[in-house]
């Protein structure tokens, strides 16, 4: 079983990715696989509702970035974690763009699978930043995965997540909690509803 987890840092070694290691770490000891990929920190679009990927499933029209590469990676995945710094209580916005844009574009990868949200901050605004993240999940049946605490790490220079022995503590129960959902499950995502999709608008 292997879990993708996405660094939406523009720092590729900043103190996101000492807490998507963590959890890594902790996953091996389970003998589950990881792998930690970085969005990078070059423009990235946002989804323009073109639908384009509708007559190409399991693809965005813009190929000029990461977000197929990543898509296609989940493709192999069981389960699904994303990690942010904070930016003004909300996550880092090239890494919203990719997350929406991938779901979007490629539901059927994401359906099902286990999933959970880091968020790294100075201070304040992690809970706001980790609702953000969450919510994505639960419009495509991925249950949520839990830890001690909410999966908040703190540290603003390079290097200080490594110093929140709580935070590293609650990448690692996650981690944990990952590890044993997915062997319950045999890394078979959830059978979703078995009833045909009703969709309902509140103007008609």
């Amino acid at each position: 079983m292997k879990v993708l987890m996405i660094n939406g840092s523009p720092r590729q070694k900043g103190n996101t990715s000492i807490a998507l290691a963590e959890i890594a770490g902790q996953l091996e000891k389970h003998g589950i696989e990881s792998e930690i990929v970085w969005i990078g920190n070059k423009p990235l679009r946002g989804c323009i509702v073109c639908n384009s990927c509708k007559q190409r499933p399991g693809a965005c029209a813009f190929d000029d970035d990461v977000c197929n590469g990543i898509t296609a990676k989940m493709n192999g995945a069981d389960a699904l974690i994303v990690g942010s710094p904070v930016y003004y209580g909300q996550p880092n916005g090239a890494l919203i763009a990719i997350v929406q844009r991938m779901l979007y574009s490629n539901g059927d990868a994401f359906r099902g699978k286990p999933a959970a949200a880091v968020a790294v901050c100075r201070r304040g605004g992690a809970t706001a930043a980790f609702q953000t993240l969450n919510m994505p999940f639960q419009m495509l049946n991925m249950p949520v995965v839990t830890s001690q605490y909410w999966n908040i790490v703190y540290g603003r220079e390079p290097g200080q997540a490594a110093l929140d022995t709580e935070g590293l503590q609650t990448m690692r129960t996650l981690a944990n909690n990952m590890a044993a959902m997915l062997k319950a499950t045999g890394g078979k995502p959830l059978p979703g509803s078995d009833e045909p999709w009703a969709p309902m608008h509140f103007i008609r």
